[in-house]
């Protein structure tokens, strides 16, 4: 681990261990597979490390704020002292985008924190939607259909995936190509 994912695994420890312990295992499990992706990024490979350690973080109660998890995350990231990047990367994980929009925060997202489609983006996407609550290994296929059954089909965040799912299956599928083109 680099400077930046020590602490960004030092900090989600301090904040989500405790109070959000399912949470918790989820963020480590992430954190771990991250770091085994860090050839698919390069120089990047801290910084996919700490937005993994901290993509969660703003499900933190003392963190929470608008009751949107990364907005309210990158937007603690960055008071904090955090890179700018790796609280964008926080902002927009695994299609927030769509949640901003379904919350109507589309615009305070969108004039906050620039966004980025790299190697890296995709990484935290795959790494976050093929991990379990509990941080077990899940397809994204098994992961969507676990997120849908413990939201149920009301929920916002249930709705924000029918619009979601083909922009994140893009950016997982993306990830398995490179995954696939690494030597054995």
């Amino acid at each position: 681990m680099g400077p930046s994912s020590e602490l960004a695994a030092a900090t989600s420890q301090r904040h989500l261990r405790n109070v959000l312990p399912r949470r918790w295992l989820h963020v480590q499990a992430v954190a771990a597979k991250a770091e085994q992706l860090a050839c698919l990024v390069g120089d990047d490979a801290d910084v996919l490390t700490a937005a993994a350690w901290l993509h969660d973080i703003g499900y933190a109660p003392d963190i929470a704020d608008t009751g949107f998890h990364a907005l309210d995350g990158a937007r603690w990231l960055r008071r904090h002292g955090f890179s700018d990047r790796i609280a964008a990367l926080v902002a927009y994980h695994s299609c927030a985008v769509h949640e901003a929009d379904e919350r109507g925060l589309g615009q305070a997202l969108a004039n906050e924190f620039p966004r980025e489609e790299t190697a890296t983006s995709d990484a935290l996407w795959y790494v976050d939607m093929t991990t379990g609550p509990d941080g077990q290994d899940l397809t994204v296929d098994e992961r969507l259909t676990e997120i849908r059954q413990r939201y149920g089909p009301d929920d916002v965040v249930t709705r924000f995936w029918e619009r979601a799912e083909p922009m994140l299956r893009y950016a997982i599928s993306r990830t398995q190509h490179r995954l696939s083109a690494q030597p054995m």
